[in-house]
């Protein structure tokens, strides 16, 4: 199983490589925008926009518990892949084991701060009095669920990072079709309403946990969650926050901005808050594709970038960008086409709708070129570049979209509201672009300079 996956990142064509770590990932993230829309819909069923207004409200807050597990996570796992590139499976095993255990204490200490604070949070995410009742019953049963949350997340990365593609798509998968099943039970049969939605997504994530335990566990994995393998070594912290940091402060910031943006459309009503967080369930589908792809590309970057292999991890990311260009065009199109019906679906009110669509057809606007943006950061990851990382993290939710959105609803009212993230991504990946063609040119005459010097084979184009 092991001697596989080493075969899989140093002598397999980069196409196949890409498409066997890629393929279950994007798999997994599209099975995970069920996981998102599902909650969605059969809140929805209920016919009560306020009830879906109250899931939107939250989201945010429940993204927040997936950016402290991307801490360890992605910090984790771009750490595992250079290690696992120079052969070094010790470490691999305390940086796994130091990942797992950290990411339950910071999913305990969360529950404590979202109890304590409950009602502050629901106030500033924008909940009115229509909607903070039911804002609440779904944020206390996330909160009571945010260890498994937050590890879950970690432990999907984790088992990635170490090519086991397949398998972090399998611990997906079964967190969402337990996810399925159970919404319209405790949603509708048990009449339960919005803490029925959340209930099942907490216990998905439960199921996920425990799937990747068990694959740690069976001995054919380079990881470990055995407490002797955990360690605090200086090298350990410093290597997975220098990179995980920055992609949880970009979640961070995808909260941020969404909590923003909601208490921009709540001055309007509570049916353009339900109908920008449809909008946002379905562009989910977008976001996590490029994910998935780039999720996909990290651990092979990362390996090769170690094993000093440059020709391999430059066609992967050329590939990579072909790819989410492809990709992009392709859900432009059946957004134009299935855009309002797609909405519809969630909800039968058809002011909600209108919104729905207008925030949709926006979003997709830029479909083509955003992959982009995840691309180059999964590879700023990989190489450990921390700066570069920090700097896109800080841009799209941030930088470009606050000044965006400020300005843009000031000057265009609703319109501004609107466009106001997909102006910030064109930013966005116009910056990451000019970072990675900057570090490409550096890297290049590094590698030339190896090979006149003997040592390593050129960084070829």
């Amino acid at each position: 199983m092991t001697d596989q996956k080493i075969e899989l990142f140093e002598n397999y064509p980069v196409s196949k490589a890409l498409i066997t770590l890629a393929l279950p990932t994007i798999l997994g993230m599209l099975v995970n925008v069920f996981y998102n829309m599902v909650d969605t819909f059969f809140v929805g069923q209920t016919g009560d926009p306020n009830q879906v207004a109250a899931v939107s409200l939250c989201m945010p807050i429940y993204l927040l518990l997936m950016a402290f597990g991307n801490i360890f996570g992605i910090g984790g796992g771009s750490y595992i892949s250079r290690k696992l590139g120079i052969k070094d499976y010790d470490s691999v095993k305390k940086i796994s084991s130091f990942s797992f255990y950290a990411s339950i204490i910071v999913g305990f200490v969360s529950m404590a701060i979202y109890i304590i604070f409950m009602k502050d949070i629901l106030k500033i995410s924008g909940a009115s009095p229509n909607t903070y009742q039911f804002s609440k019953d779904y944020l206390m049963i996330v909160a009571f669920g945010a260890p498994f949350v937050v590890n879950q997340m970690a432990m999907g990365q984790i088992v990635r990072a170490e090519g086991s593609s397949k398998e972090a798509m399998i611990g997906m998968m079964i967190g969402t079709v337990v996810n399925i099943v159970l919404d319209p039970i405790m949603i509708l049969y048990m009449n339960m309403g919005v803490a029925g939605a959340a209930l099942a997504t907490i216990i998905g994530n439960a199921c996920s946990t425990f799937y990747y335990i068990y694959h740690i566990v069976r001995k054919k994995s380079f990881l470990s969650i055995h407490v002797k393998d955990f360690s605090l070594h200086q090298d350990i912290l410093i290597n997975v926050f220098s990179i995980g940091i920055p992609v949880s402060i970009n979640n961070i910031l995808m909260s941020a901005s969404n909590v923003l943006i909601n208490n921009f459309a709540a001055a309007y009503s509570d049916n353009v808050v339900a109908g920008l967080g449809v909008a946002q369930r379905i562009f989910t589908l977008v976001i996590l594709v490029f994910i998935g792809l780039s999720q996909g590309l990290q651990p092979f970057v990362g390996y090769n970038f170690a094993a000093k292999n440059y020709k391999r991890m430059n066609s992967a990311i050329k590939l990579s960008c072909v790819i989410s260009v492809i990709i992009g065009f392709l859900l432009l199109g059946l957004s134009l086409i299935f855009g309002r019906w797609s909405v519809s679906v969630f909800i039968n009110n058809e002011e909600v709708i209108d919104y729905g669509f207008k925030f949709l057809i926006a979003s997709y606007a830029i479909a083509p070129i955003i992959g982009f943006q995840f691309v180059f950061m999964s590879t700023f990851q990989a190489l450990g570049k921390s700066i570069p990382s920090l700097v896109l993290s800080l841009s799209r939710q941030g930088i470009a979209f606050v000044p965006t959105i400020l300005i843009g609803t000031k000057l265009f009212g609703i319109n501004g509201i609107i466009w106001s993230q997909p102006i910030a991504d064109i930013v966005s990946v116009a910056l990451a672009t000019v970072m990675y063609i900057y570090i490409y040119r550096k890297m290049k005459k590094k590698a030339m300079e190896e090979e006149n010097n003997n040592t390593e084979p050129a960084y070829a184009n």
